[in-house]
């Protein structure tokens, strides 16, 4: 097999026939596309096989990264919301929806946020986490239907998660919001699309075919995990919710976790291990208590006054 990196990924699109009327949609979904490298692969080794997904996977981050300047915008768009008491509401189905609650089942435990700050919707409910259900991405409908359970209000930001860019429940969602007054932002892997033309924000890496024609769980599902985690873990630093480059406010439910806490508390103050489990015992378990314990040297009572009088701001409770 030759290297990957010899293949001319658009050799094969260039060449594609004529479908009728489904010609013009086919072309401009690259994700549906076939992909040259990889129309051997039912005959490929495991190892041609791992090299190839590897070789694809590679140009993945430089995709996103051409998106900064958009994933950017969308993080201060969905910062404004939230300190004006909004919600950052992921929208999705099939493997897309799942990437978008995963990351909100995420940022509780790792930010200490309410778990109705980052809210997922997906095409056919919580059934649909673990097995497709039929059908239940093909209503716009359902997709208003579902923001508008929730009671969507002007405040949040609604992100549509579809590879394809013409998923009809994101797109109904999308509608539903920007017709509210909501902000609305796309993450695609298909700019000319409806979610594209829909969202006010749209990140778009375009990532290319798929080494399995159309299965966007893989590159484009890729894509969409780290734009996620940009968008979430940007979010939440702007937020206030690390300190550093540490989760200050991590929930400690297990031993790994506490242990971690301590290991935390350790870095950001430079106190011994008997000194951090001490402060974050008398905070309460609260880690912004323990540090400014650790840091100013006072009791968990005046601590917890200080965080209080800065709106538990951890800088300007430590004088920093």
């Amino acid at each position: 097999m030759a290297e990957p990196r010899d293949f001319l990924p658009d050799l094969y699109n260039a060449r594609m026939p004529s479908h009728g009327s489904t010609r013009g949609r086919t072309e401009r979904r690259r994700t549906e596309q076939r992909n040259p490298a990889s129309k051997n692969l039912d005959r490929m080794t495991a190892r041609e096989i791992v090299r190839l997904m590897n070789w694809e996977d590679s140009k993945v981050a430089r995709a996103v990264g051409r998106e900064s300047a958009a994933i950017a915008q969308a993080v201060d768009t969905i910062v404004g919301g939230i300190r004006k008491g909004g919600r950052l509401i992921y929208v999705g189905a099939g493997s897309s929806g799942r990437m978008g609650v995963l990351d909100a089942a995420e940022c509780p435990p790792t930010f200490g946020t309410s778990a109705k700050l980052v809210v997922a919707l997906i095409a056919g409910g919580r059934r649909a986490i673990t097995q497709a259900v039929e059908g239940a991405e093909d209503s716009e409908r359902n997709g208003a239907r579902d923001l508008r359970a929730i009671r969507l209000t002007r405040k949040d930001v609604v992100v549509g998660i579809a590879a394809s860019g013409t998923t009809p429940y994101v797109v109904g969602a999308l509608r539903y919001a920007r017709g509210i007054g909501a902000m609305t932002v796309a993450v695609t892997s298909n700019l000319r699309m409806p979610v594209g033309r829909v969202a006010k924000i749209v990140i778009a890496p375009e990532v290319g075919p798929e080494v399995l024609t159309g299965s966007t769980r893989l590159k484009a599902g890729t894509s969409q995990k780290m734009v996620l985690n940009m968008l979430s873990t940007a979010v939440m630093a702007r937020l206030g919710h690390v300190y550093e480059n540490l989760m200050i406010d991590m929930m400690l439910t297990n031993e790994k976790l506490a242990e971690r806490a301590v290991r935390i508390l350790r870095e950001a103050s430079g106190a011994s291990v008997s000194a951090a489990e001490q402060a974050l015992r008398a905070g309460g378990h609260d880690l912004r208590v323990a540090l400014v314990i650790l840091k100013l040297r006072i009791g968990a009572v005046e601590a917890k006054r200080r965080l209080k009088a800065v709106g538990g701001d951890l800088r300007k409770a430590i004088g920093e």
